[in-house]
C-alpha cells in the first residue's frame, strides 16, 4: 500500500516571554490553511500534536502545557499604519480544536523579531544599531501592539542581560506597548457588568466578590482568601487537586456568562483560552518555584492565574495587561489588594517570581478607560527550518 510523504512547511520555533510556539508566515502555509477554517485548524493541531488523549503531545511540537501549545501566523498588514497582522492560535492539548478567542501577550514579544528576520518590515525602518519600532495588528482581538525591538549590527538582538522570572536564561530586553487594550466601543466596556466589583454567584460553589475586566484578555479576579488560598501558591499546590481545578472551571464558566462572552454555560468548554481566572492577595513573603526568595517588600500584590485549566507557571502576558489595568483603577480587587489608591504601575508576585507592569488609566464621562499598558519581555529563536506534517485534513 502506497503512503503519501509528509509535507514540509517553513516554520520558526520561538520563545516569547514565558511561552513558546511555532511561527508561520501566512503566505508560506499550504493554500488551504491561508484562510480561517477547518483546514487551518487541522494543520495547526497536527503540527502541535493534538488532540492527544495521553496529554503529552509526543507526536508534535507542543510540550503539553498551555504555555507551549501555541501557534502564530504573521503576514504583511492589510491595515494602514501597521506593519504586520498577527494571529494567535491556542491549540487544545487533548481536544480537537484551536481557540482563536484571545491573544498571547508573551508570544506578542516574538512577533516583531520574527517579522524583521523574515523580511516583513521595510529594511529602511530597521536601524543598523538601535531600536526598530514594529506596529503590529493583533487580529484576534483587533488591537494594536507596538514592539520596540533592539537591533545590533543590522540584526535582531537576542542575547543580553535582561532577566525575566519564569525564563531560565537572560536575553535582550524588548518593550511592548498594548494600545487601548480594553474592550471599548461598539457597546463594549472595560468592565462589562458596569461595576468594578460584582457578587459572582456560582451555584453549588458559592458567591464571590469578583472584578471582571476586558483588558489585554478577559479576566475574572477573585480574592485568594475567599477561595481558601494565601495567594502564594505554586503550581503543585493546585494542579494536583482535581476538585480545585473543577471548581475554578465552574467559576470561569459562570464568569464568562456574566461577562457576556458566552450565551450558555456549555459554550465554555470550547472556549478554554478566555476568560482567565486569577486570584489576588496582599503582599507577603514566599519562595518562588526556582527557589528564589520573594520578600513582602519586593511586591505590591500577589497574583495567581489559571490558563487552559491549570495554574500558570508564571503569568500570561495578556493577563499581565489585565493586572496592570485593574491595579490602576481604584476600587478593583487588584487595586485594593495592592493597597488602594491610583497608581500607574504595579509589581506583582507570581509563581516564578515578580513582574513590573504599567498602565495609563483615566475616568472619562463616568467610564474608566486605559490608553496603553506597558511591559518588558524578551524573545529568541529556538529553531528555524521546516516542520514536517502528514497531510491529513488540509
Amino acid at each position: 500500500m502506497a503512503h503519501a510523504p509528509q509535507i514540509k512547511i517553513p516554520a520558526t520555533y520561538m520563545r516569547g516571554g514565558t511561552s513558546k510556539g511555532v511561527f508561520f508566515k501566512l503566505d508560506e502555509l499550504p493554500e488551504s490553511a491561508r484562510v480561517p477554517g477547518p483546514a487551518r485548524d487541522a494543520l495547526l493541531m497536527r503540527v502541535i500534536g493534538s488532540p492527544d488523549p495521553y496529554g503529552k503531545q509526543i507526536d508534535g511540537m507542543g510540550a503539553a502545557t498551555s504555555s507551549t501549545s501555541k501557534t502564530v501566523i504573521v503576514g504583511k498588514s492589510t491595515r494602514p499604519d501597521h506593519d504586520v497582522d498577527y494571529l494567535f492560535g491556542q491549540v487544545s492539548i487533548d481536544q480537537a480544536f484551536v481557540d482563536w478567542s484571545g491573544n498571547c501577550g508573551n508570544l506578542s514579544a516574538a512577533v516583531g523579531p520574527f517579522a524583521i528576520t523574515n523580511g516583513l518590515i521595510d529594511p529602511a525602518r530597521v536601524p543598523h544599531n538601535g531600536i526598530a519600532v514594529v506596529r503590529i495588528w493583533q487580529a484576534n482581538i483587533q488591537k494594536t501592539i507596538i514592539a520596540h525591538v533592539p537591533i545590533t549590527d543590522g540584526a535582531v538582538q537576542e542575547t543580553g542581560d535582561f532577566e525575566l522570572d519564569g525564563v531560565t536564561f537572560p536575553a535582550a530586553e524588548l518593550q511592548l506597548e498594548f494600545m487601548n487594550p480594553a474592550e471599548e466601543g461598539d457597546g463594549g466596556s472595560m468592565f462589562p457588568t458596569g461595576n468594578l466589583v460584582d457578587d459572582l454567584e456560582v451555584p453549588g460553589v458559592g458567591t464571590f466578590k469578583a472584578t471582571m475586566i476586558n483588558s489585554g484578555i478577559p479576566t475574572i479576579f477573585l480574592n485568594a482568601d475567599a477561595l481558601g488560598y494565601t495567594g502564594a501558591e505554586l503550581q503543585d499546590d493546585i494542579n494536583g487537586d482535581a476538585a480545585a481545578l473543577a471548581r475554578f472551571e465552574t467559576i470561569r464558566a459562570h464568569g464568562a456568562l456574566r461577562m457576556g462572552l458566552i450565551k450558555n454555560l456549555e459554550e465554555a468548554a470550547a472556549r478554554q483560552h478566555t476568560p482567565k481566572v486569577a486570584f489576588v492577595a496582599g503582599p507577603k513573603a514566599y519562595t518562588a518555584s526556582s527557589g528564589k526568595q520573594i520578600g513582602a517588600g519586593d511586591i505590591d500584590v500577589l497574583v495567581r492565574a489559571l490558563s487552559m485549566g491549570k495554574l500558570h507557571h508564571a503569568m500570561m502576558g495578556t493577563a499581565s495587561v489585565a493586572i496592570a489595568t485593574a491595579a490602576a483603577v481604584p476600587g478593583t480587587l487588584v487595586n485594593l489588594a495592592a493597597g488602594g489608591g491610583q497608581r500607574d504601575q504595579v509589581c506583582f508576585g507570581h509563581p516564578s517570581g515578580t513582574l513590573r507592569v504599567g498602565a495609563e488609566a483615566q475616568l472619562v464621562d463616568g467610564e474608566w478607560t486605559v490608553t496603553k499598558a506597558i511591559m518588558s519581555r524578551s524573545a529568541r529563536v529556538l529553531m528555524e527550518g521546516r516542520v514536517h506534517v502528514p497531510r491529513t485534513g488540509f
